[in-house]
């Protein structure tokens, strides 16, 4: 039980990812009602259910306005562990931070000016700015908000088909884009 399962407002608005088990006690407390099922059968001793893949709440809950605390993992959600320079994708340990202004000349740890960064395009772009350097950003850096919130819902949810219609796929090329 540890798939991943889209949690849904009342108003069928996206407003989280949690595990299987933590949807599926949710549901038996009556805090939550199953969407849709993966296909996958859960059983227990005294019953037998569907496994959740989108669950919504019973009750509308206001969630205010929160960022997101910066961090390396969250840069690289926010990146999808994408190179912002050479657009490959990486696993993490394979991934730098990239100071877009570079830290040597004043550039902050902000969410306005870290990147994800491939190993060997840090080294080539070195302490210059992009432009310096004839680099291109693929994505300028921006902090988490309700959109990039969604665009991760998006990028983990890309290959359950089931979270398609709550996420607002504008096309039907399954990259999870929008485009």
């Amino acid at each position: 039980m540890t798939g991943r399962v889209l949690v849904l407002n009342a108003s069928f608005e996206p407003v989280n990812v949690c595990t299987e088990r933590r949807a599926v006690v949710m549901i038996f407390k009556g805090i939550a009602r199953m969407e849709e099922h993966n296909g996958h059968m859960l059983h227990s001793a005294r019953i037998t259910m569907h496994a959740p893949s989108v669950i919504r709440l019973v009750e509308y809950i206001h969630i205010p306005y929160k960022s997101r605390s910066l961090s390396r993992k969250n840069i690289l959600l926010r990146d999808h562990s994408t190179c912002q320079y050479c657009g490959r994708q990486f696993s993490p340990s394979e991934l730098t931070l990239d100071h877009v202004f570079p830290r040597s000349r004043g550039g902050e740890s902000t969410w306005d000016n870290l990147v994800a960064c491939c190993k060997r395009c840090n080294h080539q772009k070195g302490s210059r700015t992009p432009e310096e350097a004839r680099m291109h950003l693929i994505r300028r850096p921006r902090a988490f908000s309700l959109h990039v919130n969604r665009q991760i819902m998006r990028f983990i949810g890309r290959a359950d088909e089931t979270w398609r219609k709550y996420l607002f796929y504008e096309s039907d090329n399954g990259d999870g884009s929008g485009s």
